[in-house]
């Protein structure tokens, strides 16, 4: 019966044995899985925060350039304002000219483009271009009492500042 029970013995040893042996591989399967969805998330984190830099750096090309058409279009804006100021015995075309500047205007609207608020505002070197000054005690100090030429901006970035003239 010992000889049995050795057999036994050896059996349930090898059992043991390779039980232990599955069991390292299970480990060694598990860490490698672990690797991989680790590595998968790090890659898709990066991956998401490639397209938000693509998005942001498309929507600063974006603005760039719409800035850039604007401003060579704005001139136009101040001939057409300036034509809709003119007295004239045509109404046809004083209501022509008067259409084309609204139009004109609700296109630059739609973009983003915003007129810079200057007459009665403090004067503010990152919006407003001072060309010249006023004493004026009815006035605040760096008051703006006259608008030369209207700025515009999209969002933060002034596009043409306001040309004023300021109180001292």
């Amino acid at each position: 019966m010992s000889e049995k029970n050795e057999n036994v013995e050896q059996e349930v040893t090898e059992e043991i044995k390779k039980i232990n042996e599955e069991k390292s591989e299970l480990q060694k399967k598990q860490q490698e899985l672990d690797d991989l969805t680790d590595r998968y998330k790090r890659i898709l984190a990066e991956f998401e925060n490639h397209k938000k830099r693509s998005q942001k750096e498309r929507e600063g090309m974006y603005n760039s350039i719409l800035g850039d058409v604007v401003e060579v279009m704005l001139p136009i804006l101040d001939n057409l304002e300036n034509a809709a100021k003119v007295e004239t015995q045509d109404e046809n075309y004083k209501k022509g000219v008067e259409l084309v500047l609204k139009q004109f205007q609700d296109v630059l609207k739609s973009k983003g483009v915003e007129e810079i608020k200057a007459l009665g505002e403090t004067f503010d070197p990152e919006l407003h271009e001072a060309v010249s000054s006023v004493q004026d005690d009815s006035k605040g100090e760096k008051e703006i009492v006259q608008e030369y030429r209207k700025g515009y901006k999209i969002g933060h970035r002034v596009i043409r500042h306001s040309m004023v003239v300021v109180a001292n």
